[in-house]
């Protein structure tokens, strides 16, 4: 299956239509002209429109890399 441009996989190309279509589905205004009603058709015309944005977050630390990174700065040992 060809990736969708702008996405670096097709799940989560899925993933941001799905959570649009969940927008639209509770009420939020689409953000494109469009003859379809149905919420998932919506959400993938207005991202191929390019009007959704999307970020993927940072994933935080695992507690055991902070607590080395923590011991290492106590002893002196900078990365």
């Amino acid at each position: 299956m060809k990736l969708i441009d702008g996405f670096d996989s097709n799940y989560r190309y899925i993933l941001v239509a799905a959570r649009r279509a969940r927008q639209l589905q509770g009420g939020a205004p689409p953000v494109i002209e469009t003859v379809s009603r149905k919420p998932c058709r919506i959400a993938q015309d207005e991202i191929k429109a390019g009007k959704v944005k999307w970020v993927v977050p940072e994933i935080p630390a695992s507690p055991v890399d902070v607590a080395s990174e923590i011991l290492d700065k106590a002893m002196g040992q900078e990365n």
